[in-house]
């Protein structure tokens, strides 16, 4: 993860463009299934519409000797995202309005965009604005901002159930690890993993987009789908520091996307914050919005916008760390996993089922009449009223291990009563 990540920092993304298409092509490479679309420029989605293409094939500012001093080919942080077409010589107190930096961040390049209001600027360290000097100055913006299209891409992989789970992250940021490749980089090996899983129940869905704009498309084309089938999502971004954990709570929370993930981070025993709905800020704003409703919750390590690194050039491959992204891979394929194995189970009829009709109960009653069932490592026989006691947390909200929780049964016996009782359809799988 961590060398997809190095491979593709300096390949200049914004919400369009060659940048979101090179990205996108280096994910197929490892998740050949995946779907790449492009949508149109000036195709409405909900109140949005998607705007003209940015493309970029060089930007500058020289000195009178032409040796540049901010050059946006050693890091494309250094032009403010969306920058109008520019060629001209200007003098210091002429460029300075187009210029950005931090002075409480000196040697950090800041993430500046103007995606759709048309100017033009530059981004640099405070140190380097320091010692620019007078001018004059060539500045160069050689770009194109015409009609296109924006590009995403899906990967779906089937399970035995129409239910789906659905993780997304987005493509848009340029040169920074944590906030725009650790998420991309995480998802791609979660895919990977779970397409070859021989035996999915759920099916999983997977988008990468460019932000809020990306996510609003995707809607707009998929969103009577993804209501009736989606049973959990999550946003996955800044997932590659090693500081803490975040969660941050879904509009209609908790639903089964936030009690999963905060029931594994509990069991970690790890640090970790859970924020509520009114510190969102990432595409939850979007899928959990009035009218999407979708259940989606949002994980991240050190949470966008709470660590002094976000939208800068510090945001880089020392912040982002292999044990980092590890350890939130860990906890994504902890989730699957027990999305997986942990199935809940809901009774056909109201009442007691006939067991007897099934051979699952004895056909002479005595003070001691007992069923039992023994299963390869099931941990033990299984009675009657054992079975029945199974059957009755069978209420579409309880799995094996709140089953075992609640009754004390031994888990491995319930799994093998759960296995039981399904294999005769006495219930269903949801």
């Amino acid at each position: 993860m961590h060398g997809w990540i190095r491979d593709l920092l300096l390949v200049p993304r914004s919400l369009t463009g060659s940048g979101v298409r090179t990205t996108l092509e280096y994910v197929k490479e490892i998740l050949p299934d995946l779907k790449v679309h492009e949508i149109e420029s000036g195709l409405s989605v909900f109140d949005w519409e998607i705007p003209n293409e940015w493309n970029v094939k060089d930007a500058y500012i020289a000195d009178s000797e032409g040796r540049r001093l901010v050059d946006w080919k050693v890091n494309p942080l250094h032009l403010v995202g969306y920058s109008i077409p520019f060629n001209d010589v200007l003098t210091r107190a002429e460029l300075e309005p187009h210029l950005h930096s931090d002075a409480n961040l000196p040697t950090a390049i800041p993430y500046v965009t103007s995606y759709y209001s048309r100017r033009w600027g530059f981004c640099l360290s405070q140190n380097q604005r320091d010692k620019l000097g007078d001018g004059p100055f060539t500045v160069v913006i050689d770009a194109t901002l015409e009609r296109g299209s924006l590009t995403l891409a899906d990967l779906i992989l089937p399970g035995r159930s129409d239910s789906e789970v659905m993780f997304t992250t987005y493509v848009c940021h340029p040169s920074m690890a944590n906030n725009e490749l650790s998420g991309p980089g995480v998802l791609t090996a979660l895919a990977d993993y779970i397409g070859q899983l021989s035996d999915r129940w759920y099916t999983y869905r997977f988008v990468f987009a460019p932000e809020t704009i990306g996510s609003l498309a995707y809607m707009s084309q998929n969103l009577t789908h993804l209501q009736g089938n989606v049973r959990a999502g999550w946003v996955i971004s800044c997932v590659g520091d090693e500081r803490t954990y975040s969660h941050v709570m879904s509009r209609l929370g908790p639903n089964l996307a936030d009690s999963l993930l905060l029931e594994i981070l509990d069991e970690k025993k790890v640090q970790y914050t859970s924020y509520p709905w009114g510190d969102r800020g990432s595409d939850e704003r979007q899928f959990s919005s009035p009218g999407a409703d979708l259940p989606f919750s949002s994980f991240c390590r050190s949470k966008y916008s709470e660590f002094p690194e976000y939208h800068t050039s510090l945001d880089d491959l020392d912040f982002v760390t292999p044990r980092g992204l590890q350890e939130s891979l860990d906890v994504l394929l902890e989730v699957v996993t027990r999305l997986e194995q942990r199935p809940r189970y809901k009774v056909h009829h109201p009442g007691e089922p006939n067991l007897g009709k099934r051979g699952l109960y004895p056909t002479i009653g005595t003070a001691t009449s007992s069923f039992s069932t023994q299963t390869e490592n099931s941990g033990g026989m299984l009675s009657t009223h054992d079975l029945t006691t199974v059957l009755s947390y069978c209420d579409g909200d309880h799995d094996a291990v709140r089953i075992a929780s609640r009754t004390g049964l031994p888990l491995i016996g319930v799994k093998a009563t759960l296995d039981l009782i399904n294999d005769q359809g006495l219930v269903e799988r949801v």
